[in-house]
C-alpha cells in the first residue's frame, strides 16, 4: 500500500501526521503534507486509513 497527497488539495491542516506520524511528512514553511517515502509500513495501514478520512480537504488517497 502507498499513500498519495494531492498537493492542489492540500491546506496544511496537519491531521494526517497527528494520526499517522511516520507516514506523512509535513513542510516547514506551510505545513502541507507530503507521503514519506516508499510503501507504507506493515501495521501502519489501519492509522494510514484514519488519515485517509479525517483530512478535511479529502487530498489523501491510498494505492493499493
Amino acid at each position: 500500500m502507498k499513500v498519495k497527497v494531492d498537493g492542489d488539495r492540500c491546506q496544511g491542516h496537519t491531521l494526517c501526521a497527528m494520526v499517522a506520524p511516520d507516514s506523512f511528512e509535513l513542510s516547514e514553511i506551510d505545513g502541507h503534507s507530503t507521503p514519506a517515502e516508499g510503501d507504507v509500513p506493515a501495521g501502519y495501514e489501519k492509522q494510514v486509513r484514519e488519515a485517509v478520512r479525517s483530512c478535511p480537504e479529502q487530498a489523501i488517497s491510498i494505492v493499493e
